[in-house]
């Protein structure tokens, strides 16, 4: 875990997130599905002037109404009063009731007639009003889809089921003139296309819900998959987004996307604080002891380039990571940004963007400081060379400062990438500076015969117990931003990796007297065929796993 004296800002407790329920009330069209949205008042206090779904917050009242509520077996209390919450909310603020007599009838219109959905009368008397009409709610056929909690930076926030139910034949939804305005039924595409032509504003978890939504054909396929969720009731996904800057407006992010790990990191309680431009002028601030300085040399295997990471304070000089490639305004910029005063250089390994650097960057240095890592194999190729002053032990710790300012960075040995590749971790804050083990943004390649896959997997599985063991929270790649959920993030690679090794025995197998160049189209049809080339590079450590399995099956029959 980070130490609250390296965060950069001061932290505050993030608004308490009111209970609410809403409802996607959705229909069959020749042209898809629809959903019902309405505008929201321009002097409302969340969210004025946005298209949403009905619904609101779940009061107290809403309780009573259980007795009316019809039940499935997998609906817990909290969920049925979610449901009658979203229910009332969207008679009050549409006249659409989800309800039905006990023979299944519907809702006539003279029972609508009588009925009073202002927010006074339904707040309290809803259930009641319902009752006396010998009505059932059809909490039975509302489904959760997600569950989100509002971003932490804003003042207002809520704790939010999106629920979804078929919307009652024989309705026509009427806006209270109050809250909500001008319903409409609408393609979840052409919502998202109008609000980009800015004409049909929106909210975050109302834009990433339709983007989701847009994805089924039929009411019934979205019904379906919330019913027959594997793990039971519950949402499809939840999220509480993270918001940053990025070209100088608001950007906000889930928690698969690239960027929220960094800015969990950065601004933990969800400041809106931290600048997501990547640019290599300046060194960007994580934490008050780590600084990422970018090397302007971005490209299809350096995404936005090579992070170069700044370990250290003023009190304790600084050690250096990945000083990248030979480019004299990069090695420049990362002697100002220390002053000149670097302990330490350390490489994680010896491809052309991390390590030429190292020894300009040492020679600087009024003290020239020791290059440190692991000595490139026999295997590595000719632009790979790499001999440290002095070679790092596995688990070896390099230690700058002492007491509050002490900054204690281990040697973790982790081939596969490259035969001398190693990983650091901060231990104090829980970081693992990853080089090009783990990536953010892109899958690492295995370039046999100095990239190996079988050690590669079994170094993921070691950082893996690194993580479990030292409390680390936070994956520093060399390319990319921050990743948060460090043991996840290994799961979710690890996964990736044997999923496409699987794709590549299937078309081993479909092809049994093919070549590696027949397999690629069938392994990687999901891949752009620009970036091939470079799946071909993996594809062939992933044959050598296989074989090497294979023989190894076939050696103990």
């Amino acid at each position: 875990m980070v130490r609250p004296t390296q965060l950069l800002h001061p932290q505050r407790e993030p608004a308490r997130p009111h209970p609410a329920a809403t409802v996607l009330l959705l229909r069959d069209t020749p042209e898809g599905v629809e959903v019902l949205m309405t505008r929201r008042s321009a002097s409302a206090s969340f969210a004025p002037g946005a298209y949403v779904f009905p619904g609101g917050r779940i009061d107290e009242g809403d309780a009573t109404a259980r007795p009316i509520a019809t039940r499935r077996d997998t609906q817990s209390d909290a969920q049925l009063t979610q449901a009658i919450a979203a229910i009332r909310e969207s008679f009050e603020e549409l006249g659409v009731l989800l309800a039905r007599h006990p023979d299944g009838r519907p809702v006539g219109a003279d029972e609508f007639a009588t009925m009073d959905r202002s927010t006074a009368a339904t707040t309290v008397a809803f259930a009641k009003q319902c009752a006396q009409r010998g009505l059932l709610l059809c909490t039975d056929q509302v489904y959760t889809l997600a569950h989100w909690t509002t971003d932490r930076d804003l003042p207002k926030r809520f704790d939010v089921p999106f629920l979804v139910a078929r919307m009652p034949e024989g309705q026509t939804p009427s806006a209270d003139e109050a809250e909500q305005f001008e319903p409409c039924w609408v393609r979840p595409a052409d919502a998202l296309a109008r609000h980009k032509a800015g004409s049909f504003f929106m909210i975050f978890p109302t834009l990433r819900t339709l983007e989701r939504l847009a994805a089924y054909e039929t009411v019934d396929a979205v019904l379906d998959a919330c019913a027959t969720r594997e793990s039971g009731e519950g949402p499809l996904w939840t999220s509480c987004p993270r918001a940053g800057l990025l070209r100088g407006e608001e950007a906000r992010y889930m928690e698969h996307e690239s960027a929220f790990g960094e800015l969990a990191l950065v601004s933990p309680d969800g400041q809106l604080v931290h600048t997501l431009d990547w640019q290599s002028e300046k060194p960007v601030p994580l934490l008050k002891n780590v600084q990422r300085l970018t090397a302007s040399n971005p490209g299809p295997m350096t995404g936005p380039g090579t992070n170069s990471y700044i370990v250290g304070d003023a009190s304790t000089g600084y050690l250096v990571i990945d000083p990248g490639p030979d480019d004299a305004a990069h090695i420049e910029r990362l002697w100002r940004a220390t002053g000149g005063d670097i302990r330490v250089i350390v490489c994680t390994h010896s491809h052309a963007d991390h390590s030429p650097a190292a020894a300009p960057l040492q020679q600087l240095c009024k003290t020239p400081p020791p290059i440190l890592g692991l000595a490139s194999a026999s295997t590595a190729r000719s632009s790979a060379r790499f001999t440290p002053d002095r070679e790092l032990a596995d688990g070896e710790r390099i230690v700058l400062g002492a007491g509050a300012h002490t900054h204690t960075l281990r040697a973790v040995h982790t081939p596969g990438h490259a035969a001398n590749h190693l990983c650091l971790v901060l231990e104090e804050d829980g970081l693992l500076f990853s080089g090009d083990h783990v990536l953010n943004g892109s899958t690492t390649v295995i370039d046999p015969p100095d990239g190996n896959m079988n050690a590669y997997l079994g170094s993921l599985d070691k950082l893996d117990a690194t993580c479990e063991q030292g409390g680390v929270d936070f994956i520093l790649p060399a390319h990319g931003y921050v990743l948060g959920n460090a043991r996840a993030a290994l799961a979710h690679l690890k996964a990736h990796r044997l999923k496409r090794e699987a794709k590549i025995a299937a078309a081993m197998r479909k092809l049994p007297q093919g070549t590696p160049e027949d397999w690629l189209p069938l392994a990687y049809d999901d891949v752009p065929q620009r970036m091939w080339p470079v799946a071909a590079r993996s594809l062939a450590a992933h044959v050598e796993r296989i074989r090497q399995s294979s023989r190894g099956m076939r050696s103990t029959q």
